[in-house]
């Protein structure tokens, strides 16, 4: 009897989307697959833990704990992940085996009344659990007061519409894969507000020793994506990257070549560094190793104090 694959995801909106993706994507390349894919929804600690910052309970690896623990177990097959949630080092033995094209990774700006970080009016309050977020609305607007929004899209968004903040920040991935057509939503430029690492991009994990999965899953990877989130991961590992430090890390890739931007900051937008660099595409690896070994010497040490 062929196998089947239980494929482990979040049960957020935004989560099933991007798995059912996947399918679509999986059975496009293999109809026969139809009957063999299984969808199971498991709840992580990262959605169970919503009145703290991450940085306080663990990291955002809290949203991938338990999916990949049933990977381990072999309770699941693969897994469907937000790249940006994912730590920089994954489980020993399991591995990112494909990630299909990225979305648009740019922030999105909701805010009543405002079109950008400059034109939001003096002292306004900001809702986001993200210190990369927050470093880099402070270094740019430090009359601006940061507040912690946790909870998936639709309840931030509430948040807003209830006047709990006067503005809050999206990835504009997500409102685009739930359909979200939002008022008062401005897209900044990655020179306002870098993106995160992986941040557009989907990650299907699995067990580095499952040659069957890797073979099922490897038509869909985007060789551009999976160069420019290597190269943004990697930078992340040379600094020792967390959700416990503002670090943000983009790169795009056009003619085999690999452009990434980084930068560092305090929580508060102090001491903001910022780097790039550029080589061929297939040294992507080496290319965010050298950034972010970069960025660490130039930084104060105290931005990375625990």
């Amino acid at each position: 009897m062929a196998r089947r694959f239980r494929i482990g995801t979040r049960g957020s909106p935004l989560a099933l989307i991007q798995t059912e993706t996947v399918k679509r994507l999986l059975l496009t390349h293999d109809p026969a697959l139809a009957d063999r894919l299984e969808v199971v929804i498991v709840k992580t600690t990262g959605d169970r833990i919503q009145d703290r910052p991450l940085a306080e309970v663990g990291g955002k690896g809290l949203f991938a704990k338990e999916i990949e623990d049933g990977l381990r177990a072999h309770t699941l097959d693969l897994a469907v992940h937000s790249v940006k949630d994912l730590e920089t080092a994954l489980p020993d033995g399991l591995m990112l085996a494909a990630m299909p094209a990225r979305a648009d990774p740019r922030d999105v700006l909701i805010a009543p009344g405002a079109y950008s970080i400059a034109t939001l009016k003096d002292g306004a309050v900001v809702g986001t659990s993200s210190l990369r977020r927050q470093a880099q609305l402070l270094a740019q607007r430090p009359d601006l007061k940061v507040v912690m929004f946790r909870g998936n899209v639709e309840t931030r968004l509430r948040k807003i519409a209830a006047g709990d903040a006067d503005a809050t920040l999206l990835a504009r991935a997500g409102l685009d894969r739930l359909g979200r057509v939002q008022p008062n939503a401005s897209t900044l430029s990655v020179e306002d507000m870098l993106p995160a690492a992986g941040q557009g991009a989907i990650g299907i994990e699995c067990r580095s020793d499952d040659a069957e999965v890797r073979a099922v899953v490897a038509p869909l990877d985007d060789a551009a994506t999976s160069a420019a989130v290597a190269a943004e991961r990697a930078m992340l590992a040379a600094l020792d990257g967390s959700c416990r430090t503002p670090i943000a890390g983009y790169a795009t890739v056009a003619n085999a070549r690999l452009t990434l931007r980084g930068l560092v900051a305090r929580a508060d937008g102090t001491g903001l560094v910022r780097g790039e660099r550029s080589g061929f595409a297939a040294d992507a690896e080496a290319i965010g190793h050298d950034l972010g070994a970069e960025l660490r010497r130039r930084a104060d040490p105290a931005v990375f104090a625990r």
